[in-house]
């Protein structure tokens, strides 16, 4: 436990097995009570790379999405009686030795929901991150800023920790499919933030490896929809 809260982290990934053992290696055990990876359909040997390094692992059984994925992840940590949950990217982009720096609001100040943020003083996201996603990750907080009210730095990054009391709100429901893509996280945040549930952000690092090793399985436009359509939809009242 860490600072008497139960921590399960939880790691979506898709043929990641390359780097999926790095990223529970670097889990810090003295932290973090369950690593936990899900599968999201791997054709590639994920599943058997996580379990040797010493995570339990759900497989999805096809590619489901990483919302999906996450939605598979919550409900374990849930049903097991864990305190908090810690997203992480399972192509090792995030350093796991920072989960300390997410819980701490949550154990220390009674936060609900902890961002990472690389755009923060402490923060940083290397030279490699394509110019692109420079511009796209700082527009988007822009414009959620202004649906929820609330100055933001961070709001596609993944790494995160809230408390699992969260999904108790039934005005939060995960479980819809329009959510099974990449806009999980971001629904998430902005329900956290406009049902009054206490949101900060913290600094934190992101790696991008060269673009020829391969730094994002997103697929242009979808994906990009899919991150963007939560604050389009609950900003204009179309879904809850």
């Amino acid at each position: 436990m860490y600072k008497g809260l139960s921590i399960i982290a939880m790691a979506p990934a898709y043929n990641e097995a390359a780097k999926i053992g790095l990223v529970v290696d670097r889990m810090p055990r003295d932290v973090v009570d369950t690593v936990l990876v899900i599968d999201d359909g791997s054709t590639d040997a994920t599943a058997e790379v996580a379990r040797a390094h010493g995570a339990e692992v759900i497989s999805m059984g096809r590619v489901a999405g990483v919302g999906a994925a996450l939605r598979a992840g919550i409900e374990r940590g849930r049903r097991t009686g864990h305190h908090a949950a810690v997203f992480v990217a399972g192509n090792n982009k995030d350093d796991p030795r920072e989960i300390p720096a997410l819980l701490d609001p949550i154990c220390d100040d009674g936060c609900d929901l902890v961002m990472g943020s690389r755009f923060l003083a402490g923060g940083g996201y290397g030279g490699d991150m394509p110019r692109y996603r420079r511009w796209a990750t700082r527009l988007h907080p822009w414009l959620m800023s202004r649906c929820v009210g609330k100055r933001l730095t961070e709001s596609t990054n993944g790494f995160r920790a809230f408390r699992l009391t969260l999904l108790d709100d039934p005005r939060i429901d995960l479980s819809q499919r329009w959510l099974d893509g990449y806009g999980l996280e971001v629904y998430l945040l902005f329900k956290a933030i406009t049902l009054g549930y206490r949101h900060t952000e913290v600094p934190c690092t992101k790696i991008y490896p060269p673009r020829r090793v391969g730094y994002t399985k997103m697929r242009p436009i979808v994906g990009w929809w899919d991150i963007l359509k939560p604050v389009c939809v609950l900003g204009m009242g179309l879904k809850t």
